[in-house]
């Protein structure tokens, strides 16, 4: 399925009052779920992504570690780059990446997203400590979903 057919199908469902749309040409699968305002794809064997147009929907998984209470202006947040499975550590037994109150800096390895069975290292693109980790160990996330909270 094309990029032109996939943008024809969310605008399908934007512009319907209909709120999910499934599409089988084959074994190409397309999920098209519409949130309050948000159209949101969830591919089961196409590695095309449509990212959201506002935050996370409704009912996202919730933060495994507090947000403090303090200035918000000095708080970034590293957001996932792709839809997919957040895992905090490389294999089930072994030691997470990162830790809540730990120090971090540009490059360091904070998680992996699995999409399309391939297991991609997500870096930090800030320096700072870790404030709060937003997503449950083996969720899905959404593209430019918040994951972690650094300041």
């Amino acid at each position: 399925m094309d990029l032109r057919k996939l943008k024809k199908l969310i605008d399908l469902v934007q512009e319907s009052g209909i709120s999910e749309l499934e599409v089988n040409e084959g074994e190409e699968r397309v999920r098209i779920v519409k949130y309050p305002g948000t159209p949101v794809i969830h591919p089961s064997s196409m590695p095309i992504v449509a990212p959201p147009m506002s935050g996370p929907p409704a009912g996202a998984p919730s933060p495994v570690a507090p947000a403090p209470a303090g200035d918000e202006d000095d708080r970034k947040t590293v957001k996932a780059p792709m839809v997919g499975t957040f895992y905090r550590a490389a294999s089930p037994g072994a030691q997470p990446f990162v830790e809540v109150g730990q120090a971090v800096k540009v490059g360091d390895t904070l998680c992996i997203i699995e999409a399309m069975k391939l297991m991609n290292e997500i870096e930090s693109d800030l320096a700072g400590t870790i404030q709060a980790i937003l997503v449950e160990n083996g969720q899905p996330v959404e593209y430019g979903q918040p994951l972690f909270v650094v300041e």
